[in-house]
């Protein structure tokens, strides 16, 4: 992903949000016959602030990106969406995409069994909790035999990336009142209304403004 300096974005823990908000992720390598991409869903590590993520691929995947051995692009992809150039008035325009995305890329490390449980325990959970009865790994009518089986069927990784390309193109380079017709728009009943980009959108024009009235302050 190409990154430009005005839709940069930079701040770690929007960052992490990006990621717990997106989990389900495209896990990218170069492959012994080219490139190869998997879906899978990936959390935060739990014990760190930083951007170490974790998750688990299913065998034989492992073997094909060459997990552990060769560098990892995982890719996530926030709230996007089409911008109509009606949208920013009588000026000369054209469509665009408006988007947050975030790429983290290393060598990952290769959790044991017992942290790969671990791992696929709070994915579970993670997901389960929002149901009105959620049903962890390990309730029945799974029994231990069953789920030991099914890890055995998984790889997990943990990857601490040294490589980080974090954008949030979000009509930054636009006038404040132009911004705020997008997010109208976004957000109303058209044929490309979308209320998670007029919310991310209203996120970062939020947090400019805020940046901007402190830096005044000073």
């Amino acid at each position: 992903m190409r990154q430009n300096p005005s839709f940069t974005l930079a701040d770690i823990a929007e960052i992490r949000r990006v990621i717990e908000a997106n989990p389900w992720a495209t896990i990218v390598s170069d492959g012994t016959e080219g490139l190869v991409a998997s879906h899978y869903a990936v959390l935060l590590d739990d014990d760190r602030d930083d951007l170490t993520i974790v998750a688990h691929v299913g065998r034989p995947d492992d073997l094909i990106h060459g997990l552990g051995e060769r560098e990892l692009l995982v890719a996530f992809q926030g709230p996007h969406g089409y911008i109509s150039p009606g949208w920013y008035g009588d000026v000369q325009a054209v469509p665009t995409w408006n988007y947050t995305a975030v790429h983290l890329a290393g060598v990952p490390e290769i959790l044991s069994a017992e942290e790969n449980l671990q791992v696929l325990d709070r994915l579970v959970d993670r997901f389960e909790g929002r149901m009105p009865d959620p049903r962890g790994m390990w309730e029945r009518p799974n029994d231990p035999a069953f789920v030991q089986r099914l890890a055995a069927g998984t790889v997990g990784f943990r990857l601490t990336p040294t490589r980080v390309v974090a954008k949030r193109k979000l009509s930054q380079n636009k006038p404040a009142e132009t911004i705020e017709t997008v997010i109208g728009e976004l957000d109303g009943d058209g044929p490309y209304a979308n209320p998670a980009l007029a919310s991310e959108m209203r996120r970062a024009q939020d947090a400019r403004t805020s940046a901007a009235g402190t830096k005044g302050a000073s």
